[in-house]
């Protein structure tokens, strides 16, 4: 089977790449075009989105939707890594009750041992050589924080955030702490429940039934297909500020965006 376009919802398990990921999707679906939407960091699990196919235009769409994860965290020491993988101090000190979670838009800096790229080269590669190097900060947001539960030198969250955001900085932030879990239970609308290899086979889902919740479809009759093929310009009406393009037997043709209400329309062909 060939995908032209579609999604596949992974749930990653623990120690291995976003990367690692993608190449087992593709010899699972016998398609070389698959990139993810949003990387995780080998020490955490749960939802990647994979693009397929043509799909894979559409990776800033996906890669900006909020994330949603579940923490557990460790108080009363640090990691040099903010997992359990780095080096572990034990100082004792326990971070307020209720902890301190932030909300809003807040400044953080990402950990050395990240999947971030510092000159095209992932952070956490470079960490683990030994090499110097600042991440720089950046500004993200959180939409909603809550503690889970707390009990002796254990916490669990719940955490709702931007993407670029991360947690496990987040976690240290709060003063001695580090993650012990970490899991990606949510992308947008997209859950992690039933998400490939849970269900069996890998198979992605029609990209105008993922779309769904993203935005409108504008559908067009053979005439205005055979128009958008063949590059000529045709007329599309939508009020969203994008749209998703699809022929007359519902095969995604294009994104269709505008900046502004009046504002000509462009169109991303797939």
């Amino acid at each position: 089977m060939t995908y032209p376009a579609g999604v596949l919802l992974a749930d990653k398990p623990r120690g291995i790449s976003s990367h690692d990921v993608v190449a087992r999707a593709r010899r699972a679906l016998g398609e070389r075009r698959i990139g993810h939407a949003g990387t995780l960091d080998p020490f955490a699990t749960g939802l990647l989105i994979l693009l397929v196919g043509r799909a894979t235009r559409l990776q800033q769409l996906f890669m900006g939707l909020p994330k949603t994860y579940e923490v557990l965290a460790r108080l009363g020491a640090t990691s040099t890594t903010g997992d359990t993988e780095g080096e572990i101090v034990e100082t004792g000190i326990q971070p307020a009750a209720p902890l301190p979670l932030p909300h809003g838009r807040i400044r953080q800096r990402p950990p050395a041992y990240s999947a971030i790229k510092i000159d095209g080269e992932r952070a956490y590669a470079r960490a683990r050589r030994g090499e110097s190097f600042e991440v720089p900060e950046r500004e993200v947001e959180i939409y909603a924080a809550q503690e889970l539960w707390r009990e002796d030198d254990r916490a669990a969250l719940r955490i709702t955030c931007s993407a670029g955001t991360y947690i496990r900085s987040l976690v240290a932030d709060l003063g001695d702490a580090y993650c012990l879990e970490l899991r990606r239970t949510a992308i947008g609308p997209f859950s992690v429940e039933g998400a490939w290899p849970a269900e069996g086979p890998a198979v992605a889902l029609d990209l105008r039934a993922a779309c769904a919740p993203l935005m409108e479809t504008v559908e067009l009759d053979g005439e205005g297909a055979a128009k958008l093929e063949h590059g000529r310009s045709i007329e599309i009406a939508f009020d969203a500020p994008r749209a998703l393009v699809v022929g007359p037997a519902g095969e995604a043709l294009a994104l269709a965006q505008r900046q502004e209400p009046g504002a000509p329309v462009k169109l991303t062909r797939l």
